[in-house]
């Protein structure tokens, strides 16, 4: 997992410099940064990236208090003091020796335009939480292994950024250039604030690249963020399956948050270990319940993603703990096995690999090693369009790998076969909404939009249970049912027998998504061959038929996919009605309702009272009428002019 935060000048490198490169720790007034490391026993920093050659530097190298200080703080080369003597000894002036070991803009003039300087992003990677477990109270041997793939799998995803992600930008972003090397500085922590095991790496990608003609420009830091899901993905894929396939282990889904995206977890590790271990996340889980429920009566809804992202990083503020005094790695390991065998005894802790193994070997037996690109491309696309309608590249690439994860639960996979997915699904199911404009920038491959033609599923909901009441269905959740269901439209199809008289064929029936029918079933020979990324099973026999295929795929595809993800779903709208947000609802229509007939009633009932008041007057002003008629009774002569007759 990844998550990022800000570098900038004023006091967030201080922090770097200070707390970051001393494990999170509080670093004592006027002690160096190196002594204070080799007293700590923490591991010192390390450069990585394609870049260190042009700063005279090697991958693997120290990183100094002072080469932080000089990059991270000033934007300057790290050897900015070698550098700046020789020129001065040259005969160069003060100020031209300066500006030659600056690395692009100067700091100062950015500030003059009353901006905040951007120095480095710190992207810090962590394993999942039942790595970390089997990392802190394992052997020596799983834990060099996780500790291995920790490196392998942070190196493969900063490689990635450079190959297809780092970009650097001008001239307000009007000009850009591919940029495949980056300046990285990485530090190995083990533990949270809390003292508890917590494997992870801080990398600072340096704000700076460097153009072909020698010059420095600013990273497009908006690229790397928007490429972050799909880097995390990448790190958790490469990272879990280096450990699975070493170790013999497997991985079983986990629901942290009910009806969002599961995490693979290690098969065979506690819930209970991970709770003892993730002691700073319950603490954020609490937290984040008042926070969300503050959100709902203020906004009348539940948090979108975007929305819970800021609600969780405000309740990791909020409980944050002070720093620590750092200690080394095998105190903290005597520590934390001491801690685990009090609260859960030296069995459970002794044999906690041979569970893991044994859960993983149950699940390999199950589960062959082989991907169907067929309907990985479908359900790629489908949990695509329903989460999010309108897409780019970068979101279907994650969900590929995220598929591979569910689908192979920890066993290895066809380099490039993530990437041909993602192509098969944009190429088969996606339709393009980004149009180039003529007198305009060509968009990049990765800036092109796109949607699919999919029906948008009907929403549905889950039943309540222990006690609890019923919710209305993610969108998540929609689009998982969503794919299954494409999924067995196409199992069916492909397993119907063909009709009389007429060569085989995969003809869909009524499919779930309307008008699908001849884009969402693939040509029968996509089974009949092996698509050029397909993991085929070992011995698998060339002259199967389609039918017989599709059964083993179907057969595969249920065990790597549980029906877990259909229990407790309805669609029946009495379900809906009794959940307290819309019994809420119900009742202010109930009292909305009722206040209407009150006012129609009142208003009847003086319509009523007036029509009486009046009948009553006209009945007692009758007798007065019929005099005024007499009096006003016309005579034959009355009202005549004095005519000539008279």
């Amino acid at each position: 997992m990844i998550s990022v935060a800000k570098v900038q000048r004023r006091n967030a490198w201080r922090y770097y410099v200070r707390g970051v490169a001393f494990g999170d720790g509080r670093r004592p007034v006027g002690q160096s940064l190196k002594d204070a490391q080799e007293m700590a026993g923490l591991p010192p920093g390390r450069w990585l990236g394609r870049s260190l050659a042009a700063l005279g530097l090697t991958a693997g190298q120290v990183v100094t208090e002072r080469q932080m200080k000089l990059l991270f703080g000033e934007g300057r080369h790290p050897g900015a003091d070698r550098m700046e003597r020789e020129l001065l000894d040259d005969g160069a002036d003060p100020e031209t020796a300066r500006r030659a070991t600056v690395l692009g803009q100067p700091i100062e003039e950015i500030e003059q335009r009353k901006q905040t300087p951007l120095l480095a992003l710190d992207f810090v990677f962590r394993p999942q939480a039942s790595l970390v477990v089997l990392w802190a109270l394992g052997d020596d041997r799983t834990r060099r292994i996780i500790e291995r793939a920790h490196e392998r799998a942070v190196a493969t995803t900063l490689r990635w950024l450079e190959d297809e992600v780092a970009q650097t930008r001008w001239a307000s972003g009007r000009g850009r250039a591919k940029a495949p090397a980056l300046i990285v500085a990485a530090f190995r922590h083990y533990d949270n604030r809390n003292g508890f095991p917590l494997l992870h790496e801080h990398c600072l990608i340096a704000n700076r690249v460097q153009r072909p003609d020698g010059s420095w420009y600013a990273l497009d830091t908006v690229r790397l963020y928007k490429n972050i899901v799909a880097a995390d993905t990448l790190y958790t894929l490469e990272m879990t399956t280096e450990v699975c396939e070493k170790l013999g282990l497997a991985t079983v889904p986990r629901e942290v948050t009910p009806g969002l995206r599961p995490v693979m977890e290690i098969a065979g590790v506690d819930q209970k270990l991970i709770d003892w271990s993730s002691t700073r996340r319950r603490r954020i889980e609490d937290v984040l319940e008042g926070i969300t429920d503050d959100y709902v009566k203020k906004h009348g809804r539940l948090p979108g993603e975007r929305a819970r992202q800021g609600l969780a990083w405000w309740a990791a503020q909020e409980t944050r703990p002070d720093k620590k005094t750092p200690r080394p790695l095998n105190l903290l390991l005597a520590w934390w096995r001491v801690s685990a065998l009090l609260k859960f005894g030296q069995r459970m802790v002794d044999e906690l690999l041979q569970r893991c193994q044994t859960a993983g070997a149950a699940i390999r037996a199950r589960i062959r090693p082989w991907v169907d690109t067929a309907l990985a491309t479908v359900d790629v696309a489908a949990i695509v369009f329903t989460v999010r309608g309108v897409f780019y590249r970068r979101h279907v690439l994650a969900e590929a790998r995220r598929h591979l994860l569910e689908t192979l639960r920890g066993r290895a996979y066809v380099p490039g076969i993530d990437n041909h997915i993602a192509d098969r699904a944009l190429e088969r199911y996606g339709r393009q909404l980004t149009v180039p404009q003529k007198g305009r920038r060509a968009p990049a491959p990765d800036q092109l939009s796109y949607t699919a033609d999919f029906t948008w599923p009907a929403r549905w909901w889950i039943a309540g249970t222990d006690g609890k009441p019923p919710r209305e269905s993610t969108r998540y959740e929609r689009a998982r049912v969503a794919s299954l269901t494409l999924q067995n439209a196409i199992r069916a199809a492909l397993t119907a027998p063909p009709a009389r008289d007429e060569a085989p064929a995969a003809t869909a029936p009524t499919a779930p998504f309307a008008g699908e029918q001849d884009r969402a079933v693939p040509p029968t020979g996509d089974h009949d061959q092996a698509p050029p990324h397909a993991v085929d099973p070992p011995g698998r026999d060339a002259a199967q038929t389609p039918a017989q295929r599709a059964a083993a795929i179907h057969a595969h595809q249920q065990a790597a996919m549980p029906q877990e993800y259909l229990e407790g779903r309805t669609t029946d709208p009495a379900t809906w009605l009794t959940s307290p947000q819309n019994l809420a609802r119900l009742a202010a229509l109930t009292r909305a309702s009722e206040a209407r007939g009150r006012t129609v009633e009142e208003q009847a009932d003086q319509t009523k009272h007036a029509h009486q008041a009046k009948h009553a007057h006209q009945a007692k002003q009758t007798p007065a009428a019929d005099t005024q008629q007499q009096h006003n009774t016309v005579q034959p002569d009355q009202g005549r002019g004095a005519g000539p007759d008279r």
